[in-house]
């Protein structure tokens, strides 16, 4: 039994892989986005995230999608107390914004997509700098005060407004964030590193890094001279580019050879290992996919493999 990972200071236990809800209802279909959960809770995952806004950026989706279909699922299942569910507002295209008004509204909406009566982590999705962080965090603590969020979080936030957030969080005695969730990877390291996961550090906030695989060039896929069929493509093989991705590239395929591991495990498991994470989030669009992922909670890296990657995607 794989051990769970504690978020921050909260008091919610979680899985080292949080499933990305991203893909559900885009390039995977309702029975798709079912597999995927089934298999993933199988392997003893528990932790699913996801937003409003998914996918409101396909022709046809409105935004909410994902929402409904890990709704649905939670429903059919009736496994809603078994899994930790993260969602996030301000980007949906009816909910855009972080005013007090935009938060409650969201939220009501997303706990009727989900089926639920509570999010467990809610994360502001991206900052809205043209509210005062006193607004956003009492609309927060007012969802947690009634009940229909039980944690809280950011994503896409600034170093000082993240300060300023959690000081008046401390100063009123309010809900305070416990997690973070920054763009962050192997090849991407300059956006987190350095003063966001210094104050995250210093505050005892958990980091859930997305794009944990750089839209799948982590996966070790894509390579010189190969085409590959993903909606990602174009965000994927720029890194191949780079003198960081070959290197990167090269490191991985080292260690994952000498570990008997797949490419993206490593990758993963790398910043599974990084100070401040708790657990990457990674999407499968499949459940072949899927097994690559939930391994990082098996694999240990030796402090070599892990000096490797670093200087590699330095």
């Amino acid at each position: 039994m794989t051990s769970l990972r504690t978020l921050g200071s909260s008091d919610l236990q979680v899985f080292p892989l949080a499933l990305g809800g991203n893909v559900f209802g885009w390039t995977a279909d309702e029975a798709q986005s079912f597999a995927v959960l089934d298999a993933y809770v199988a392997a003893g995952g528990n932790f699913v995230d996801t937003a409003d806004s998914y996918s409101a950026w396909v022709p046809g989706n409105e935004g909410g999608e994902s929402e409904t279909l890990i709704g649905k699922w939670l429903a059919a299942r009736g496994n809603r107390s078994d899994v930790v569910v993260a969602t996030k507002v301000g980007a949906h295209p009816s909910y855009k914004g972080l005013s007090a008004h935009t938060i409650k509204a969201g939220a009501e909406e997303s706990l009727r997509r989900l089926g639920t009566d509570h999010i467990d982590l809610y994360y502001t999705h991206f900052d809205d700098e043209t509210v005062p962080v006193e607004e956003i965090i009492t609309a927060l603590d007012q969802l947690v005060k009634d009940g229909k969020v039980r944690q809280i979080a950011a994503s896409n936030i600034s170093p000082e407004r993240l300060r300023a957030s959690l000081a008046f969080s401390e100063r009123e005695g309010l809900a305070r964030y416990v997690a973070l969730q920054p763009h962050y990877n192997l090849v991407s390291r300059d956006t987190y590193e350095g003063e966001l996961q210094d104050t995250a550090a210093d505050a005892g906030l958990a980091a859930v890094p997305y794009f944990a695989l750089a839209s799948g060039f982590l996966t070790g896929k894509y390579r010189p001279g190969t085409a590959v069929d993903s909606a990602r493509a174009g965000s994927a093989g720029k890194h191949l580019e780079s003198e960081r991705g070959r290197k990167v590239l090269a490191a991985l395929d080292k260690v994952a050879q000498e570990r008997d591991a797949e490419i993206a495990t490593v990758a993963l498991a790398w910043l599974a290992g990084r100070p401040t994470v708790a657990a990457p989030i990674a999407s499968a669009r499949t459940v072949e996919q899927l097994p690559a992922l939930v391994a990082v909670a098996d694999l240990q890296l030796t402090d070599q493999d892990l000096t490797e990657l670093t200087e590699a995607s330095a």
